[in-house]
């Protein structure tokens, strides 16, 4: 895929972050062998971590606080679990500071929860400053999320691919061909939730929305308020599912699983079903037989 401006996204981005006015303090930067990993904390304790000088939010999370979402696309993303509202086993790809990982934790103890991050240094970040915790039932995993996705393993009943570079998704964890490898590991109910920037500052987002449709038999798409970002929902089997059952589901999941913010009124207003849209402009995205992203010399 092509890659936009990174300023760009910056300045879009920027409200993403609920960052006080103060100068934040950095905390640790460092080269990885992909990328320039940041971690930087204001005033009132959160922590945020950023890719190369100029790349957007990665992650912004309270440490010790799982159940306190940042960002809102992160709390969008749950309207995956009004897809599958007992999902047994988990696959989050992208780890960034483990916001959504250690949510779904928190709000899903008998779950399985797998994270996949292709650099090593991200892990030990989210670790050692953003309260990133392994224990038997979550698992991290340093790998490219596609080849861990096509390897053999049991199937998981929720993915969700978060995987971003300082200003974009890797090229080839966008692909129809890498969307049927996902497809291909879930459970005859299962679903795959992305997180994708729309245009501004993501020219690609067309084509990325006729990749969704022509990876998966439904597509759901769900807006973040006031945010670029749109949370898209592939769904494999042909059952169709409504705003209001969605909703329904969502507001079950905050009474009876603690889920401290309303998701089923981010359901009501940001959902579309986009099955059968027709785009005007951009094309299905397909492999260009690349390698993954190298390190760093």
């Amino acid at each position: 895929m092509r890659r936009f401006n990174p300023r760009l996204a910056l300045l879009v981005l920027a409200f993403l972050s609920c960052a006080s006015a103060s100068p934040r303090t950095v905390l640790h930067q460092k080269q990885s062998p992909y990328t320039l990993v940041a971690v930087t904390q204001d005033a009132e304790g959160r922590r945020y971590l950023q890719f190369d000088e100029s790349g957007a939010l990665q992650s912004v999370v309270w440490p010790g606080q799982p159940l306190k979402l940042e960002l809102g696309y992160t709390r969008m993303a749950m309207v995956g679990l009004a897809f599958v509202p007992r999902p047994q086993r988990i696959l989050v790809v992208g780890l960034g500071g483990g916001a959504m990982p250690m949510f779904l934790r928190a709000v899903l103890p008998e779950a399985h929860i797998d994270v996949v991050d292709i650099d090593p240094d991200v892990v030990d970040v989210a670790r050692r400053f953003f309260g990133f915790t392994e224990d038997a039932r979550l698992k991290a995993h340093v790998a490219d999320g596609r080849a861990f996705i096509e390897a053999k393993r049991p199937a998981y009943d929720l993915v969700f691919l978060d995987a971003y570079g300082p200003d974009s998704i890797p090229e080839h964890l966008g692909t129809v061909e890498f969307l049927a490898a996902v497809r291909a590991r879930l459970t005859a109910r299962g679903v795959v939730v992305g997180n994708v920037w729309e245009d501004p500052p993501n020219p690609l987002f067309s084509s990325m929305l006729r990749t969704w449709q022509a990876g998966f038999r439904q597509l759901y798409t769900f807006e973040v308020e006031d945010h670029a970002n749109r949370i898209f929902v592939g769904v494999p089997s042909p059952e169709k599912q409504s705003r209001e059952a969605l909703a329904s589901r969502a507001q079950k999941l905050e009474r009876e699983r603690g889920v401290p913010f309303d998701l089923s009124a981010m359901v009501m207003e940001g959902f579309a079903d986009v099955t059968g849209r027709k785009e005007l402009s951009g094309q299905v995205l397909k492999d260009k037989r690349q390698a993954p992203p190298a390190p760093v010399p």
